[in-house]
């Protein structure tokens, strides 16, 4: 399992809102921010911290994605035809980890990276351990002998919290299509995200 249990708890928390939509999240019973001073009245917010709140939501959303690699993927969106924010998404949704994640091969977007950086995925049958790569559309990606029999992802395949998306063709048990990159609207997110919000703050 993940080593982010308490993190991602927290981001949850200091979010407001169920970010990967955990029937365990402690939103779930409290709705307000963490430590002593999480039920004051809250003021009004500036649009930096609108937008800041956008991106670090987005960015805690796939995990362990550091600042460094969240704005380089923004700067690549930045720099691609069509809207920048589609672009975004569909780059972020291209990484290895996230397509772990969609595919149900883990029960969290953690352990999804924990898989890959483990050695335990195969992208069209070679091994790869990095979580950041992008997989083109047509990539297969399969899961290893030993990932097959293990604890967390045959409980990530039995989770009826989540539906596996359109653009990732399920073939078996262990293997995955990334048929085409999505569009916002396609991505199931269980929580609003405005990635238009996340390209104001980088472009400011």
């Amino acid at each position: 399992m993940s080593k982010r249990q308490s993190a991602k708890h927290k981001l949850d928390r200091r979010m407001g809102e169920n970010i990967w939509g955990r029937p365990k999240s402690p939103v779930n019973k409290r709705d307000y921010g963490p430590g002593q001073h999480g039920q004051r009245r809250k003021g009004k917010v500036s649009d930096y911290g609108i937008q800041l709140k956008a991106k670090q939501k987005l960015k805690g959303y796939y995990g362990e994605v550091t600042e460094k690699q969240f704005k380089r993927s923004y700067t690549d969106a930045a720099a691609m035809k069509g809207d920048t924010s589609q672009n975004l998404i569909g780059l972020l949704e291209r990484r290895l980890d996230a397509i772990v994640y969609r595919a149900k091969f883990a029960p969290t977007v953690f352990a999804a990276r924990q898989l890959v950086s483990h050695g335990h995925i195969r992208v069209n049958g070679v091994k790869c351990n990095i979580a950041s790569r992008r997989c083109a559309p047509g990539d297969e990606i399969t899961l290893g002998t030993k990932a097959q029999e293990m604890a967390l992802v045959m409980e990530a395949q039995s989770l009826a919290e989540r539906d596996i998306p359109e653009y990732v063709a399920i073939d078996g048990t262990a293997k995955a299509t990334f048929t085409r990159v999505p569009t916002l609207d396609e991505v199931p997110y269980p929580v609003k995200m405005e990635p238009n919000l996340v390209v104001e703050f980088y472009s400011r």
